[in-house]
């Protein structure tokens, strides 16, 4: 096998889980040249990866169907010899279908998959990670044992942030694409003010979640916080939460960043249950929950913009000090 293509045009944290797929391709075919394609967007998570030779970017929020012909014409140049489609919408079974590659395969909720040379189930309560489901795709030629989430942040990320920000820290993404997946901001308030004044505590996110974390910062009362939401780049990030005492968030992408690095990760989870099979996989990670029974919990896989019952229990009902447990040794 000479060529393989990876696809997964979903969101930032569904990219980080498919980055175990390299792994395991990588380790069974050292010398196959392996592509990726992402949404625009996404594309900086691979940059400098040691095992992905091309990332191919589409960019869905301008001229959408005319950049995916000429993605499609681009994909048949290359005359794979396996595209592996981990996304499961139509658009991704079009260009799959129409690669042109010797053998495809993807998952059966895939309106198209009908037309990939190999089908294969996803199901979210079998009680497998989604590493694992995805997997699946390729174990009949990676082998059972499956890689895990990896991203390459360079040397120079690292040195960066430590010139920057010397000594210790914790970081916390308080954000979520949702906001019943998001921990109340009297939450996140509560829990810096928990934490050492003399360690910093660096608030996370993308350019759009500056207006959150600068609420945080005002409403508490640590002296050493600070807002770096939108100034770093996803290995930044990525680099910035191996070297912290403890990495925050919500059930979100930073969790999954933080498991790309093998970094320390506490995940909180309001809406959405790990039983899902997104957790965290990080050698020191942790997830909590609310202890509560609701009938209402999980509302749904993703989550909501409001809470459907108009009481968001499944995040104010979170004990603050099983969160602020995870300080403990790290102050």
């Amino acid at each position: 096998m000479k060529q393989i293509l990876v696809i997964q045009t979903a969101s930032i944290g569904d990219v980080i889980l498919a980055s175990a797929l390299v792994e395991s391709l990588h380790t069974a075919f050292p010398e196959t040249r392996i592509d990726f394609m992402v949404k625009k967007g996404n594309e900086t998570l691979f940059h400098n990866h040691p095992f992905v030779s091309e990332v191919i970017v589409w960019d869905k929020r301008t001229k959408k169907y005319k950049n995916l012909i000429k993605i499609i014409r681009r994909i048949r140049k290359t005359n794979y010899d396996l595209v592996i489609n981990i996304q499961r919408f139509f658009s991704s079974g079009v260009i799959t279908v129409l690669s042109g590659a010797l053998e495809t395969r993807g998952f059966t909720k895939n309106p198209l998959s009908w037309f990939f040379t190999k089908r294969f189930p996803h199901d979210i309560d079998n009680g497998l990670h989604e590493v694992e489901r995805n997997h699946a795709l390729i174990s009949d030629l990676a082998g059972r044992k499956h890689g895990l989430p990896r991203l390459y942040p360079e040397l120079n990320d690292e040195e960066v942030i430590q010139q920057i920000i010397p000594g210790s820290y914790y970081t916390i993404s308080p954000a979520s694409l949702w906001f019943t997946k998001q921990y109340p901001v009297s939450k996140w308030v509560d829990l810096t003010n928990r934490i050492s004044p003399e360690a910093k505590v660096l608030l996370l996110g993308a350019p759009n979640d500056y207006a959150l974390c600068d609420e945080i910062t005002k409403k508490s009362g640590h002296p050493g916080l600070y807002n770096l939401a939108g100034k770093l780049s996803f290995l930044q990030s990525a680099a910035l939460m191996k070297l912290a005492c403890m990495n925050f968030t919500n059930d979100s992408a930073p969790m999954h960043l933080a498991s790309a690095v093998n970094a320390p990760v506490t995940a909180i989870y309001c809406s959405t249950i790990p039983g899902f099979g997104f957790g965290p996989l990080s050698t020191d990670s942790a997830t909590i929950e609310t202890d509560i029974q609701l009938q209402c919990r999980p509302c749904g896989l993703h989550g909501f913009a409001r809470c459907p019952e108009k009481h968001f229990r499944c995040g104010y009902e979170i004990d603050a000090n099983r969160v602020a447990s995870r300080l403990a040794g790290n102050q």
